[in-house]
């Protein structure tokens, strides 16, 4: 049969993307010689995820359907898409290979650079793994168990060429073309073999020809080969690799001096098989690691005298996959037939003898163009795209081939031929294609004879959707022969068009796809003439000659005569047999193709019943069907088809003699068994077989409908599939009803709410039931799809994501919510929470004003706390108000004096001036506290730091301005710690981000003189974590610049971003900072003694937790050491801080830290007690004498330890250490004085210490109650308290204040550890008790505001070790006596309290309008030792209980869906920002308001939901008055009332439309009452998706109304009737019990009953109906066509579908079966014969009998 030619769609000239983009960043020609490039393209499939479905890709942007590029130029690499340069690598060396490879459970694809002394790793997201290669290296090459690594033979040291042979019919690009394709490496990896190869040698070697590397991270292992039973380390040097799979573990290889080809498979070796160690103890270790790989040679050919110049997978005309080899001095491309089997789960690949064949070809490449859509196992199915040495462009399928494509003259505007000129005559050159290249997919590149490449396109997917599916149905169905068969004539040279055109229509591709189908029946039709011409029409005969005599003959054969000469009984001569039998084999042939064609295109008809939007192709294609029944005489089938559609019956009569009665599957009658009966009673025969066949494409539609219908009535699960043998995919998460189950199929299939849409109605409401049902409840650990699918968007926004780069969460949408959500989510905007945006609401009373200013405003730095969710919380609640105008710090103080001052009267402003002005430095600690994490900033903007005010202002005299005066105080010097609090205060306002602060940001506010602001700035990032983003360069740049604050602000900010790791880098740089440490070979430092203080508690923070020894060891050595230099004032801050650092490091674990434990708790007890050493016991916790000396300056401490300096550092340090321990031996050894000479031995302010200290080791036991303060006082203490009020003398008054200043700090102490026990518990024994002592101990007023409004009252203090820790150092007791007082501790300790907080407030956000909005929550706490489990109820937004008690948080209350969080109480710090295992999103918990309920804001009561109920009597009134405008002007209208309880834009949508009285038509009242009717039912239950159900059920009954009484054919089918049957079997299914929900049907059940009852009463209309039907029954005649016959054939066919009427011919056989037996009554019989029958029609049928038998 000659092949058809065709047109190649010519897309342009191509020339490699990255030449380009290297030409736009100005790469000159001499840098990048052409010749020194390589590249290749690949399909986006090589860089896809291959294991997570709602992950669709690796980025959004490899979606788009382009192809992809590399582009490898020197030691750069190019990844574009498209036009589009997606991403660039540059390595420090030459690249000489580039290749994708997957490398075990690795869900992406791994992108493997060889250069010249390393091969580099990068994943799809950028990270980067180096894997250095101890051995000489020739290339690398991907395969699905790893990335192969071929060895080079020992003593190669340069680059080779070892397969250089070029063909002379190669042209000059040919050849440039194999010099570039180093790197080349596609999906398929059909490569060329590499004119040369780069080979390096490194020091030893493995001795394996072969490596293979499993995983980035390991290094290469050896491969094996099976020699004699036995496994040897494969030495095969010369077998050179030329190609590889990354699909199928295959591996094909050139023998230079063999001159054969091999192909080789890789297997994952036992690891019971032996190996071979003989000689090779140094390379295999003793016990071979289970996994390794073995290589397996399963075929070799010889006689090729160079390596095949092309290697690729492809696909055999019968589904076979082939390996082809192009081997071009031989100008033919052979192909191996690959043969697999599966066993044990496993695929083991062999090629048989004699299994090859060849074709012309002098190049090739691996297309998919025939079966787009169809895969044969792994692998796609793929054609060959052949040029001859003719220059013909051939496509072939296997070894069959199929057409020619030719170039076109013209590509747009442009011809492709050109002109060469002579000094004569102008030559017009024909364009010929020369070779072919970088195949992708149906694209590849043409290389014609003017040297220019083209890419070009082979059409594989028709333009019609209904030719693709028919065609992609018959792939999948038909047989491989028969199949090949249709393709012949498809793309053959027979009369079809089918694209043999680039601008071919749907109509001419649909219209030559029916040719080819029609041209096959008219064949069988000829054969069977000419078999009937030449044979006697006997019936016997004709039964003889039967497919069914052959195969009743094959299993009943007559005992001693063959079934072959049985079938010859008939006595016909030879030569009459023999021809009998070629026509015999040649009609069965067409006629076993025209029914797998049938079939195959019976179920695409079946499944596009299913869409309602495919209703004209399922027109189209149900004439075509016709035609096929016709052709094979199938009568069941074209009365199948003419009940769907009656008006074929005047094209198509019934066939005078069927050869196959076959009653065809039927998708609605087996939906409908289901319901009725449930899926056991369903027959399979009902579903076509394509449907039940696995992987298929063309009826997927149909295949995920029959599992849902499957699952929902309790069909059984077999592994993936049914019993059914339906195949189906179901979403992880868990199930206890069948429903859930359904639901989590539908997650699974991909079937969102807009595909439910597109069902018909009658089919979508089993699929509406489940998600209505499981829409309550639902289980928590389902995807987000599942519940965007159920309409509970609170539930699918509160859903952990999944973990995602930074960089991807830019590109990624939510792709997963999207197939569920669309048309449903359009409306909702995206949640945009106002707390976090600084959308400041400008209110009045929230203004502060400057009189200074010119537009009267203030920036102080608490703007923007006044927003949207503040407002929310406090409402008119003014105390934020008054917080701010207490810490404003940004404006001058009011000082009152008379009007007319004397001189007297100005020293007396100064000295009021100088109290306020201290006052006002404090402020920023409370300032900063109030707006903790309260707002972001752009980061292109810099930061605003609020003005620090020390002047006053005059009210008394027009507010004029008074300042200190600078004779008296150095106000610059005063500023200096202020402006350093000031600047974090105004840091510490920045919300943790959820990805990494810019380091350009930093750089960016980084001034260009080192300054206390920046330095604040610092310590502020550093608390929030974002220090992190700081290079080692960037910090040693702080260091020198040998700013005091700036040093102090960045270790403390490192020490909080690094806390706890112990990172070395971080840590070298603090001890630097700590001269005690220095080595005595190194120079001496003179650094302030507040550096090295803030040195030793970062140190602390680095090593928090770990109880390293070494630094435990350290920084004991430093709390006692003796004082250096001059300035000793600040030694006790220095103590305290190493004391606190050594806490910090031991955190928590003075019980399991290591065994010098006691040694360091005595040495500590004597830093309290003040003991003399009398021992070497602590001499390896001391420093050398050497080293102690060396910082010595002019005061002697002598031998006894200073006590007054050591012993608060030694007591907070055990305080840390033994932190809810409750260790006796400690408390016994830290105990409170008892007697009148212990209190008179230890300082008040040390008791109060050992009271806190006890306290945090007694964790548990403190309680909120005043006896617990009491029990903390001493006998004697209490009794000297009590006996104050008696006469005492001078001395017994020095006793009694030392017993009031020791009974004062121990309550003071009492209350701090309370304090620290209940903090952020909202604990109300605590506040009340600590509110009566606030006297004593609530000494910083502006800190204390600020913690009680903490992060604007959206932030709390956790109770854990750290966070007690952290408030603990921030409120040690030891207050400074000025503005810059660092003595006895450091200022810039007291804003570590933001390491202790914790974002526990919760905001409802409304899902629909991304408001936060007021919902009751129901929290349950678990028991404790105070109380047993406990639920109360807050309104949000609220703070909520520590992780560490809380166990569920539930959504209640009427107006919104429930939504129930379960926890599992743990010790764990509350989730940070951003965390993907956070379950109140940051903060914010999604709730969706029911349908018919207001908001708390808008109804805080609940009157005005009360008016839904009365919504249709609001309605109906509208209905019934005057419709004139000027009547209803000022009325309520409907979509305004139903805007105020639902934002769903089709409720309102409806409303308008069809509720609304319409000025132009009021006849149709009855219209819009039913649909007032039916918007108040889905208002009421909250089901707006239920509108589209109702209308057109109520839509489908009106048309068939419409049908039988307009003059007009309007419908011209049957289908919808099926939906009301569908509709109608539903709610039989719910009266019966097979379904279930709590509030009754999701359809009201009369409305269905009215809806049969109308039914009948249509099908009852007509008389001649009944007369219809018995012409029917008794002939299988249809009405005639005449004025009146198409509606009787459309009234007929309701009759029939509605009462489920069997085929005439099934009829007529049932009577000649009942008229056997001899019963009174055959309707019984009748009911058995016809179990889907209708009651109705089985009296029809049975009058009809009776009537013919009285005309008889």
């Amino acid at each position: 049969m000659p092949v058809g030619d065709r047109e190649l769609n010519v897309l342009g000239e191509f020339k490699p993307f990255g030449l380009v983009a290297e030409a736009f960043d100005g790469k000159s020609s001499s840098d990048n010689p052409q010749d020194d490039y390589s590249y290749f393209l690949f399909d986006p499939e090589v860089a896809r995820q291959r294991d997570d479905a709602e992950n669709t890709v690796c980025t959004s942007s490899t979606t788009d359907g382009s192809e992809h590029e590399l582009f490898i130029g020197g030691n750069r690499i190019i990844w574009s898409i498209g036009a589009r340069v997606y991403k660039r690598f540059s390595f420090p060396s030459k690249v000489l290979k580039a290749c994708w490879c997957r490398m075990g459970d690795l869900s992406e694809a791994l992108l493997c650079v060889l250069q010249i002394n390393s091969l580099t790793i990068y994943n799809t997201s950028g990270e980067v793994a180096s894997v250095p290669l101890p051995h000489s290296i020739i290339s690398v090459w991907p395969l699905p168990l790893g990335l192969l690594i071929q060895d080079a033979p020992e003593g190669n040291f340069s680059v080779h060429i070892p397969f250089s042979s070029p063909s002379a019919s190669l042209s000059t690009r040919d050849i440039a073309r194999s010099r570039r394709e180093v790197g080349y490496s596609s999906q398929n990896n059909s490569t060329a073999t590499h004119a040369f190869d780069f080979i390096y040698k490194a020091d030893g070697t493995s001795g394996s020809s072969h490596l293979i590397l499993k995983d980035p991270l390991e290094e290469p292992q050896p491969t094996y080969i099976e020699e004699r039973g036995k496994l040897n380390i494969i030495k095969e040097f010369d077998e050179r690799t030329i190609w590889t799979s990354n699909c199928v573990p295959l591996m094909a290889s050139y023998n230079k001096g063999k001159m054969q080809h091999s192909v080789w498979v890789a297997e994952i070796i036992n690891s019971n098989l032996e190996v071979v160690k003989s000689g090779l103890s140094d390379v295999v270790p003793a016990g071979v690691l289970t996994k390794q790989i073995s290589f397996r040679r399963i075929w070799q050919g010889k006689g090729s005298n160079g390596p095949s110049s092309k290697v690729f997978l492809a696909t055999d005309d019968d589904a076979v996959q082939i390996i082809c080899f192009l081997l071009h001095e031989q100008k033919k491309l052979l192909s191996v037939r690959l043969h697999s089997v599966e066993i044990d789960d496993e695929i083991v690949y062999d090629i048989k003898p004699d299994m090859s064949w060849s074709i012309p070809a002098i190049a090739a490449e691996p297309v998919i163009v025939t079966r787009p859509r169809v895969n044969i196992g792994l692998l796609p199915f793929v054609d060959i795209i052949a040029l001859t040495s003719e220059n013909s462009l051939l496509l072939y399928s296997g070894k069959q081939c199929l057409c020619r494509y030719t170039l076109p003259s013209f590509w747009g505007n442009h011809q492709l031929s050109w002109v060469t000129k002579s000094s004569e005559t102008s030559i017009i050159h024909e364009i010929k294609a020369t070779g072919l290249t970088d195949a992708v997919q149906g694209r590849v590149n043409v290389v014609v004879n003017s040297g220019k490449i083209y890419r070009c396109i082979l059409r594989c997917n028709p333009s019609s959707s209904l030719v693709n599916n028919c065609i992609t149905a018959m792939a999948e169905a038909l047989n491989p022969s028969f199949y090949n068969h249709f393709l012949v004539l498809l793309w053959g040279d027979s009369g079809s068009a089918f694209m043999a055109k680039v601008d071919s229509a749907v109509n001419s591709e649909w219209e030559s796809f029916c040719h080819v189908v029609m041209t096959l029946s008219r064949r069988s039709s000829d054969v069977s003439l000419k078999l009937s011409s030449s044979d006697s029409h006997s019936s016997w005969e004709f039964l003889i000659n039967s497919m069914y005599h052959k195969n009743y003959g094959k299993h009943n054969s007559i005992a001693g005569i063959p079934p072959v000469a049985s079938c010859n009984l008939q006595g016909s001569d030879s030569s009459r047999s023999l021809l009998m039998r070629t026509d015999n084999h040649e009609e069965s042939f067409y006629i076993e193709l025209l029914k797998e064609i049938l079939d195959s295109l019976h179920a695409v008809y079946e499944s596009l019943k299913l869409d309602i939007l495919r209703k004209r192709d399922v027109s189209l294609l149900v004439v075509l069907l016709c035609n096929i029944a016709d052709s094979l005489r199938e009568e069941g089938y074209l009365d199948y088809y003419m009940r769907d559609f009656p008006s074929l019956s005047n094209d198509f009569g019934m066939c005078q003699s069927s050869l196959m009665n076959e009653i065809p599957p039927s998708l609605f009658r087996w939906l409908e068994s289901c319901l009725l009966h449930g899926y056991s009673s369903a027959k399979i025969s009902d579903l076509p077989f394509l449907i039940r066949k696995d992987g298929t494409s063309a009826v997927c539609w149909a295949r995920k409908i029959v599992s849902f219908y499957s699952l929902l009535c309790g069909a059984e699960q077999l592994g993936k599939g049914l019993s059914s043998g339906v195949c189906y995919t179901v979403a992880s998460g868990s199930h206890s009803t069948k429903e859930e189950l359904v639901v989590l199929a539908m997650v699974g299939e991909a079937f969102g709410l807009q595909e439910l849409d597109l069902l018909p109605v009658g089919v979508s409401l089993p699929l509406r039931h489940a998600l209505a049902k499981c829409r309550d409840s639902p289980p928590t650990d389902w995807p987000a799809a599942a519940y965007i699918l159920l309409g509970r968007e609170d539930l699918a926004w509160s859903c952990p994501v999944h973990p995602r780069k930074p960089k991807e969460n830019e590109l990624h949408t939510n792709g997963s919510l999207t197939f569920q959500s669309a048309p449903y989510m359009a409306h909702l905007q995206p949640v945009t929470i106002p707390s976090l945006v600084s959308d400041t609401i400008e209110l009045e009373n929230n203004k502060l004003e400057d009189v200074d200013s010119v537009d009267g405003s203030l920036m102080d730095g608490m703007e923007h706390i006044f927003n949207s969710s503040t407002q929310l919380r406090y409402g008119r609640d003014l105390r934020l108000n008054e917080v701010r105008h207490i810490l404003c710090s940004a404006r001058a103080i009011a000082i009152q004096t008379p009007v007319s001052p004397t001189a007297s009267d100005q020293d007396l402003q100064q000295a009021q001036l100088w109290q306020l002005a201290q006052r006002t430095t404090s402020l920023p600690f409370g300032r900063g506290a109030f707006t903790l994490a309260t707002t972001c900033t752009l980061l292109t903007e810099a930061l605003t730091v609020p003005k620090l005010v020390l002047a006053g202002r005059l009210p008394a005299q027009q507010n004029a301005t008074v300042n200190l005066d600078p004779n008296v105080r150095n106000v610059q010097e005063l500023k200096c710690w202020p402006e350093f609090h000031n600047a974090v205060a105004a840091g510490l306002k920045l919300a943790p981000l959820q990805g990494k602060m810019s380091r350009t940001w930093i750089v960016y506010n980084k001034p260009e003189e080192p300054n206390v602001v920046h330095a604040g700035l610092l310590l502020a990032l550093g608390l929030h974590g974002h220090l992190r983003v700081l290079t080692i360069t960037d910090i040693y740049q702080y260091y020198s610049q040998e700013h005091e604050s700036t040093t102090v602000g960045l270790m403390l900010g490192l020490a909080a971003s690094y806390r706890g790791t112990m990172q070395p880098a971080i840590s070298k740089s603090l001890y630097v900072h700590i001269p005690a440490r220095h080595p005595s070979s190194f120079p001496e430092l003179e650094l302030p003694t507040l550096l090295q203080s803030a040195a030793l508690l970062s140190v602390g923070l680095i090593y928090e937790g770990s109880a390293h020894p070494q630094t435990m060891q350290i920084l004991l050595g430093e709390i006692g050491r003796r004082s250096g230099g001059d300035n000793v004032l600040e030694r006790e801050g220095y103590a305290v801080s190493a004391g606190f650092a050594l806490g910090l490091v031991a955190l928590g674990r003075g019980e399991d830290a290591p065994g010098f434990m006691e040694s360091l708790v005595d040495r500590l007890f004597q830093f309290i007690g003040g003991k003399e050493q009398k021992t070497e016991r602590f001499y390896f916790l001391t420093q050398p004498v050497d080293e102690h000396q060396r910082t010595v300056g002019q005061v002697m401490d002598g031998t006894l330890v200073n006590i007054d300096v050591t012993a608060p550092g030694a007591i907070v340090a055990l305080a840390l250490m033994y932190m809810k321990t409750e260790s006796k031996l400690i408390l016994s050894r830290l105990s409170i004085p008892q007697t009148h000479f212990d209190l008179q031995y230890v300082r008040p302010d040390f008791i109060m210490l050992r009271v806190i200290a006890r306290n945090l080791i007694l964790w548990s036991r403190i309680y909120p109650s005043e006896e617990w303060i009491q029990s903390q006082v001493p006998k004697v203490v209490q009794h000297c308290i009590d006996g104050l009020a008696d006469e005492m003398d001078d001395a017994n008054n020095m006793d009694a204040e030392a017993f009031v200043q020791a009974f004062v700090n121990i309550v003071v102490g009492a209350c701090i550890s309370l304090g620290l026990r209940f903090a952020g518990t909202r604990d109300g024994r605590s506040q009340e008790l600590l509110y009566d002592y606030a006297v004593y101990f609530l000494n910083e007023v502006s800190l204390g505001i600020g913690f009680l409004f903490l992060g604007g009252g959206m932030r709390t203090f956790s109770t854990s070790n750290t966070s007690i820790a952290a408030l603990l150092i921030t409120l040690y007791p030891r207050l400074p006596a000025g503005p810059n007082d660092n003595r006895c501790h450091l200022q810039a300790f007291r804003h570590l309290y933001v390491l202790a907080t914790e974002a526990r407030l919760v905001q409802t956000v409304d899902v629909d309008t991304g408001m936060p909005v007021y919902a009751p929550l129901e929290i349950t706490v678990r028991e404790t030792e105070h109380y047993a489990e406990t639920s109360f109820c807050e309104v949000t937004p609220c703070i909520l209980p520590e992780r560490a008690v809380l166990k569920t948080v539930r959504v209640c209350g009427p107006r919104y869906w429930p939504h129930v969080i379960e926890l599992i109480p743990e010790e764990k710090p509350w989730w940070a920002s951003g965390d993907k295992d956070d379950p109140f999103n940051s903060g914010f918990l999604y709730i969706k308001r029911k349908v018919g309920a207001c908001s708390y804001v808008d109804d805080p009561v609940g009157c005005q939901s009360l008016l839904s109920r009365a919504m249709h009597k609001v309605g109906l009134a509208c209905l019934r008055t005057s419709s004139t405008r000027t009547e209803r002007m000022g009325a309520v209208t409907l979509d305004q009332l139903i805007s105020t309880f639902s934002s769903d834009p089709s409720l309102i949508a409806f409303a308008q439309r069809f509720c609304e009285p319409s000025l132009n038509n009021s006849s149709d009242v009855d219209f819009q009452e039913f649909c007032l009717q039916v918007l108040f039912e889905c208002v009421s239950k909250d089901r707006p998706a239920f509108l589209q159900v109702y209308l057109s059920l109520y839509t489908t009954i009106g048309s068939m109304v419409d049908e039988i009484t307009s003059a007009t054919c309007s419908l011209g089918d049957s289908l919808s009737l099926w939906s009301i049957k569908l509709a109608l079997a539903y709610n039989e299914a719910l009266l019966n019990g097979r379904l279930t929900i709590p509030n009754g049907g999701i359809v009201q059940s009369t409305f269905l009953g009215s809806l049969k009852k109308r039914l009948e009463e249509i099908l009852n209309f007509s008389l001649c109906v009944t007369n219809d039907v018995h012409e029917y029954l008794l002939s299988g005649r249809w009405p005639e066509k005449d004025t009146t016959g198409w509606k009787r054939s459309i009234l007929l066919s309701w009759y029939l579908q509605w009462h489920g009427v069997p085929p005439s011919i099934g009829v007529r056989s049932a009577r000649e079966k009942i008229k056997l037996v001899n019963i009174s009554s055959s309707v019984p019989l009748m009911h058995l014969l016809f179990p889907g029958t209708h009651v109705t029609a089985i009296g029809e049928i049975y009058r009809c009998w009776l009537s013919s038998r009285v005309d008889k």
